[in-house]
Protein backbone atom coordinates (compact mmCIF):
# COMPACT_ATOMS: atom_id res chain seq x y z
CA UNK A 1 0.00 0.00 0.00
CA UNK A 2 1.11 3.77 -0.70
CA UNK A 3 -0.18 6.53 1.48
CA UNK A 4 0.87 9.72 1.18
CA UNK A 5 2.17 10.92 5.08
CA UNK A 6 1.26 13.71 7.43
CA UNK A 7 3.95 14.30 9.40
CA UNK A 8 7.59 13.59 9.57
CA UNK A 9 7.01 10.50 12.13
CA UNK A 10 4.98 8.82 9.40
CA UNK A 11 8.21 6.93 7.73
CA UNK A 12 10.23 6.31 11.33
CA UNK A 13 11.90 2.87 11.27
CA UNK A 14 12.72 4.02 7.57
CA UNK A 15 16.84 4.21 6.91
CA UNK A 16 18.66 3.84 4.15
CA UNK A 17 21.62 5.94 3.99
CA UNK A 18 21.77 6.81 0.36
CA UNK A 19 21.97 9.84 -2.10
CA UNK A 20 17.74 9.34 -2.69
CA UNK A 21 16.89 9.10 0.69
CA UNK A 22 19.43 12.34 2.06
CA UNK A 23 17.31 14.24 -0.84
CA UNK A 24 13.81 13.32 0.64
CA UNK A 25 14.40 13.37 4.10
CA UNK A 26 16.01 17.01 3.62
CA UNK A 27 12.99 17.87 1.54
CA UNK A 28 10.72 16.79 4.20
CA UNK A 29 12.39 18.45 6.73
CA UNK A 30 13.07 21.94 4.84
CA UNK A 31 9.19 21.68 3.94
CA UNK A 32 7.39 19.03 5.98
CA UNK A 33 3.24 18.28 4.68
CA UNK A 34 1.46 21.67 4.95
CA UNK A 35 2.31 22.66 1.36
CA UNK A 36 0.56 21.74 -1.70
CA UNK A 37 3.88 21.44 -4.21
CA UNK A 38 5.54 19.23 -1.57
CA UNK A 39 4.13 15.62 -0.72
CA UNK A 40 5.92 12.62 0.56
CA UNK A 41 4.28 9.30 0.53
CA UNK A 42 5.33 6.04 1.60
CA UNK A 43 5.13 2.50 0.86
CA UNK A 44 3.48 -0.47 3.14
CA UNK A 45 3.96 -4.11 3.02
CA UNK A 46 1.63 -6.38 4.66
CA UNK A 47 3.08 -6.13 7.89
CA UNK A 48 2.81 -2.36 8.03
CA UNK A 49 6.23 -1.52 7.67
CA UNK A 50 7.95 0.85 5.34
CA UNK A 51 9.45 -0.82 1.94
CA UNK A 52 9.76 2.81 0.09
CA UNK A 53 9.28 6.22 0.31
CA UNK A 54 8.61 9.35 -2.16
CA UNK A 55 8.64 13.00 -2.35
CA UNK A 56 7.59 14.83 -4.89
CA UNK A 57 8.32 18.29 -5.48
CA UNK A 58 5.60 20.05 -7.77
CA UNK A 59 6.24 17.88 -10.61
CA UNK A 60 9.95 16.07 -9.31
CA UNK A 61 9.67 12.77 -7.89
CA UNK A 62 12.22 11.08 -6.06
CA UNK A 63 12.10 7.71 -5.26
CA UNK A 64 13.66 5.50 -2.33
CA UNK A 65 13.38 1.39 -1.79
CA UNK A 66 14.71 -1.31 -0.54
CA UNK A 67 14.82 -4.87 -1.50
CA UNK A 68 11.31 -5.65 0.16
CA UNK A 69 9.57 -3.03 -1.89
CA UNK A 70 6.50 -3.76 -4.00
CA UNK A 71 7.64 -2.28 -7.70
CA UNK A 72 4.86 -3.53 -9.49
CA UNK A 73 2.63 -1.29 -7.34
CA UNK A 74 5.59 1.77 -7.79
CA UNK A 75 5.22 1.65 -11.06
CA UNK A 76 1.36 1.76 -11.26
CA UNK A 77 1.56 4.73 -8.80
CA UNK A 78 3.69 7.17 -11.00
CA UNK A 79 1.68 6.09 -13.75
CA UNK A 80 -0.96 7.19 -12.18
CA UNK A 81 0.00 10.14 -10.61
CA UNK A 82 2.44 11.38 -13.20
CA UNK A 83 5.51 13.29 -13.10
CA UNK A 84 7.77 15.89 -15.03
CA UNK A 85 11.21 13.82 -13.35
CA UNK A 86 11.79 10.65 -11.04
CA UNK A 87 14.73 10.33 -9.77
CA UNK A 88 15.76 6.79 -8.68
CA UNK A 89 18.30 3.94 -8.21
CA UNK A 90 18.55 2.44 -11.79
CA UNK A 91 17.41 -0.76 -10.35
CA UNK A 92 13.98 0.87 -11.09
CA UNK A 93 13.39 -0.42 -14.47
CA UNK A 94 10.52 2.07 -15.33
CA UNK A 95 8.94 2.42 -18.66
CA UNK A 96 10.28 5.70 -20.68
CA UNK A 97 12.95 8.19 -21.85
CA UNK A 98 15.95 8.63 -19.23
CA UNK A 99 19.03 9.93 -18.06
CA UNK A 100 21.15 8.02 -16.45
CA UNK A 101 25.10 8.59 -14.45
CA UNK A 102 27.08 7.55 -11.82
CA UNK A 103 26.63 8.11 -7.95
CA UNK A 104 29.80 8.50 -5.72
CA UNK A 105 30.32 8.87 -2.45
CA UNK A 106 33.21 9.69 0.19
CA UNK A 107 33.33 9.48 3.96
CA UNK A 108 36.70 10.97 4.39
CA UNK A 109 38.73 15.15 3.14
CA UNK A 110 41.42 14.37 1.36
CA UNK A 111 43.59 17.32 2.43
CA UNK A 112 44.11 19.97 -0.61
CA UNK A 113 46.84 22.99 -0.10
CA UNK A 114 45.15 25.95 0.15
CA UNK A 115 45.12 28.23 -2.94
CA UNK A 116 45.25 31.68 -2.49
CA UNK A 117 41.37 32.58 -2.31
CA UNK A 118 38.91 33.22 0.47
CA UNK A 119 35.83 30.93 0.51
CA UNK A 120 32.73 32.56 1.12
CA UNK A 121 29.69 30.17 2.89
CA UNK A 122 27.08 32.70 2.73
CA UNK A 123 27.53 34.12 -0.59
CA UNK A 124 24.96 36.79 -2.15
CA UNK A 125 23.01 33.73 -4.20
CA UNK A 126 21.91 35.72 -6.90
CA UNK A 127 25.83 35.77 -7.64
CA UNK A 128 25.82 32.11 -7.33
CA UNK A 129 23.07 31.91 -9.70
CA UNK A 130 24.68 34.14 -12.48
CA UNK A 131 27.69 32.25 -11.79
CA UNK A 132 26.33 28.55 -12.28
CA UNK A 133 24.29 29.64 -15.44
CA UNK A 134 21.25 28.21 -14.70
CA UNK A 135 19.66 28.79 -18.18
CA UNK A 136 16.94 26.77 -17.63
CA UNK A 137 15.72 27.83 -14.26
CA UNK A 138 13.91 31.20 -13.17
CA UNK A 139 15.95 32.52 -10.34
CA UNK A 140 12.72 33.78 -8.65
CA UNK A 141 11.41 30.32 -8.14
CA UNK A 142 15.56 29.08 -7.59
CA UNK A 143 16.17 31.54 -5.24
CA UNK A 144 12.48 30.99 -3.05
CA UNK A 145 13.93 27.58 -3.08
CA UNK A 146 17.29 27.43 -1.78
CA UNK A 147 16.61 29.88 0.26
CA UNK A 148 14.31 27.77 2.10
CA UNK A 149 16.23 25.06 2.28
CA UNK A 150 19.21 27.18 3.82
CA UNK A 151 17.24 28.16 6.15
CA UNK A 152 15.98 25.24 7.64
CA UNK A 153 19.35 23.71 7.54
CA UNK A 154 19.15 21.46 4.79
CA UNK A 155 21.38 23.33 2.01
CA UNK A 156 24.46 25.12 1.88
CA UNK A 157 26.05 27.40 -0.38
CA UNK A 158 29.63 28.27 -1.36
CA UNK A 159 31.69 30.36 -3.26
CA UNK A 160 35.42 30.64 -3.75
CA UNK A 161 36.84 33.94 -4.22
CA UNK A 162 40.03 36.21 -5.03
CA UNK A 163 39.23 39.97 -4.42
CA UNK A 164 35.94 39.79 -4.57
CA UNK A 165 35.63 37.80 -7.81
CA UNK A 166 33.99 33.61 -8.04
CA UNK A 167 36.72 31.45 -9.28
CA UNK A 168 34.45 28.10 -8.34
CA UNK A 169 31.61 27.56 -6.46
CA UNK A 170 29.59 24.72 -5.42
CA UNK A 171 26.76 23.60 -3.12
CA UNK A 172 24.98 20.90 -0.71
CA UNK A 173 21.64 20.97 -2.09
CA UNK A 174 20.69 18.38 0.29
CA UNK A 175 21.95 17.84 4.42
CA UNK A 176 20.55 15.27 6.35
CA UNK A 177 21.73 13.12 9.40
CA UNK A 178 25.00 14.72 8.76
CA UNK A 179 25.49 13.42 5.22
CA UNK A 180 25.01 15.23 2.27
CA UNK A 181 24.50 15.88 -1.52
CA UNK A 182 27.44 18.07 -3.56
CA UNK A 183 26.07 19.84 -6.77
CA UNK A 184 26.99 22.47 -8.65
CA UNK A 185 30.46 22.41 -8.37
CA UNK A 186 31.71 24.68 -11.18
CA UNK A 187 35.34 26.80 -11.83
CA UNK A 188 35.40 29.73 -14.02
CA UNK A 189 37.30 28.55 -16.89
CA UNK A 190 40.66 31.07 -16.53
CA UNK A 191 41.08 29.12 -13.03
CA UNK A 192 40.28 25.97 -14.13
CA UNK A 193 43.31 22.83 -13.44
CA UNK A 194 44.99 25.50 -10.81
CA UNK A 195 43.41 23.30 -7.81
CA UNK A 196 40.64 25.99 -6.98
CA UNK A 197 37.83 23.37 -7.33
CA UNK A 198 39.34 20.68 -5.59
CA UNK A 199 40.54 23.17 -2.29
CA UNK A 200 36.60 24.09 -2.57
CA UNK A 201 35.83 20.85 -2.25
CA UNK A 202 37.48 19.28 0.38
CA UNK A 203 36.38 22.05 2.50
CA UNK A 204 33.11 21.95 1.54
CA UNK A 205 33.28 17.37 2.39
CA UNK A 206 34.62 19.55 5.89
CA UNK A 207 31.49 20.45 7.24
CA UNK A 208 29.76 17.45 7.08
CA UNK A 209 30.74 14.65 9.42
CA UNK A 210 29.31 11.51 7.70
CA UNK A 211 28.83 10.83 3.89
CA UNK A 212 28.93 13.09 1.25
CA UNK A 213 27.18 11.72 -1.86
CA UNK A 214 26.85 13.07 -5.88
CA UNK A 215 25.39 12.43 -9.19
CA UNK A 216 27.57 12.75 -12.28
CA UNK A 217 27.27 12.11 -15.93
CA UNK A 218 28.64 8.81 -17.39
CA UNK A 219 31.76 10.04 -18.37
CA UNK A 220 32.77 13.23 -16.65
CA UNK A 221 34.79 14.36 -14.02
CA UNK A 222 35.41 11.01 -12.56
CA UNK A 223 39.03 11.48 -12.04
CA UNK A 224 38.65 14.88 -10.38
CA UNK A 225 36.37 13.18 -7.65
CA UNK A 226 38.56 10.09 -7.40
CA UNK A 227 40.96 12.33 -6.59
CA UNK A 228 38.96 13.68 -3.51
CA UNK A 229 38.47 10.74 -1.82
CA UNK A 230 34.94 9.38 -3.71
CA UNK A 231 34.17 6.34 -5.26
CA UNK A 232 31.86 5.15 -7.68
CA UNK A 233 29.14 3.12 -5.98
CA UNK A 234 26.12 2.87 -8.37
CA UNK A 235 23.93 4.21 -10.88
CA UNK A 236 20.82 7.05 -11.10
CA UNK A 237 18.54 7.17 -13.43
CA UNK A 238 15.96 10.22 -14.23
CA UNK A 239 12.97 9.43 -16.18
CA UNK A 240 11.60 12.61 -17.80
Amino acid sequence: MIEKISDINNIDGFIKNDIYYIRIMSLLKAYGCKYDFASFYRQLDKNNVITAVISRLDGDFTLCFNDNSDLTELKEFFTVAGYATLLCDSAFNFTGIFDEGVVMSAVKKIEISRPNAEIDRFPKLMDLFNFISYDSYDFENWYVDVSHRIRHGCARAYTLNIYGEIVSSGMLSAIYNDSAILSAVQTSPKYRNKGYGSYLVSEMMSDIKDRVFLMREENLNEQFYLRLGFKNIGKWRMYK
